[in-house]
């Protein structure tokens, strides 16, 4: 089985193709990055570590890698030859692969006409859906429903933190012991290969979709917003202050009454699931820096993203959302001169001010709710975090 994976980033190696290659994939990977390709191609592995007490260490093996721009023909043979296509990018960078896809995808209809699942895993809802879209963009109606009649465009969700540092054997990519990739088995079109080992297949996505993106995403951003404010410089250190954690609990505790009325999940499971995200967020074997986690902020702060939706949600359904305005204000206040978001974010909130801003970058339209946030933004430059948040 070829199995051909866009990304050799930290969640290419260290989630998805690690899986694919546990489940008996010979894998190849398409990237740009030629220090990457070249130290998988040298011995045709690659080493994944996992941040836990004894930092266990796993070597992945036989793999390949293709650059796509470079190796363009190989590329798209392997797009023709392949038994299954994933991808890890980026949500941003989709539309660049689109392309490539697009062209290996017409050279396949005319040499291999198997179906195949083409699988998007970013950290955004329903991505696949969006290459597919970029896909179409490329494609003549004509072409586009050919390549429907064989290719499948299943959507996923992803959660594992995954990082890398430098060895001597080169790039070793560090993941954190808890994984859960979840796939749509009702979008996939090829259903005769094996199962992905340690993938859980549903015929819903969405109730998991959200439960990741307004549970764990939100509270990640939340947990680096509010670190930020408070001088923190990781994830790990915000959140050994026990006030920190309390506050982020009730975030949590906020944003989860809507997760259970409108997804079917117990009270009882979210519970668990937000000690086992607060536990995963407290991993002392991980360093994750708040100004990477909070990275992006217009992206984050947009109208259907981990925290205005969950915010607009809760103001619809008459719930509290106290605290999930103090964070709001906090990703306001975000700075990072190296993050471009981040400086025209700040640029903008300085020329025109926080209420423009809000409506701007947040899409809310509700008076009541601009002036909930403007309220909170201007505590927070005038005290102390702690103060704001006891």
């Amino acid at each position: 089985m070829q199995a051909l994976h866009f990304g050799a980033g930290n969640i290419g190696r260290g989630f998805i193709g690690y899986l694919l290659n546990k489940t008996g994939y010979n894998l190849c990977f398409v990237d740009v990055n030629e220090e990457i390709i070249k130290a998988i191609n040298d011995t045709n592995s690659y080493k994944v570590e996992l941040l836990d007490s004894d930092s266990t260490q796993e070597t992945v093996s036989p793999v390949t890698a293709l650059n796509s721009i470079k190796e363009r023909k190989k590329v798209i043979q392997a797009i023709t030859d392949a038994d299954l296509i994933t991808a890890s990018v980026g949500i941003e960078n989709l539309e660049k692969i689109a392309g490539i896809i697009f062209e290996g995808l017409l050279k396949r209809l005319e040499k291999n006409k198997t179906k195949l699942d083409l699988i998007a895993n970013e950290n955004a809802v329903r991505a696949s859906s969006t290459l597919k879209k970029e896909i179409e963009k490329k494609a003549s109606k004509k072409e586009m429903k050919q390549i429907c009649k064989y290719v499948g465009f299943p959507n996923s969700a992803i959660d594992r933190l995954a990082l890398s540092r430098e060895s001597e054997d080169g790039l070793v990519a560090l993941v954190e012991p808890f994984y859960e990739w979840v796939i749509n088995r009702s979008e996939m079109i090829n259903l005769e290969l094996p199962e992905i080992e340690g993938v859980i297949y549903v015929d819903d996505l969405d109730p998991y979709i959200n439960r990741k993106f307004y549970l764990i995403n939100m509270a990640h951003a939340a947990t680096a917003y509010i670190g930020f404010a408070a001088g923190e410089e990781t994830i790990q250190s915000t959140l050994a202050e026990p006030e920190m954690e309390k506050f982020i609990r009730r975030v949590l505790n906020e944003v989860k009454k809507y997760i259970i009325k409108d997804f079917d999940f117990s009270s009882e499971d979210i519970e668990s699931y937000i000690d086992k995200t607060i536990k995963r967020f407290k991993n002392e074997n991980i360093s994750d820096n708040v100004l990477r986690v909070g990275r992006a902020p217009i992206r984050k702060l947009s109208y259907e993203e981990r925290l205005i939706k969950p915010l607009r949600n809760l103001f619809e359904l008459d719930l509290a959302a106290d605290n999930l305005s103090i964070v709001i204000a906090a990703a306001f206040l975000f700075k990072n001169k190296d993050d471009q978001e981040a400086v025209k974010l700040n640029k903008y909130i300085q020329a025109k001010g926080i209420e423009k801003a809000i409506l701007k970058f947040t899409g809310i339209e509700n008076k009541e709710l601009i002036d909930k946030i403007t309220k909170e933004y201007y505590k927070l430059k005038e005290q102390s975090i702690k103060s704001v948040i006891k």
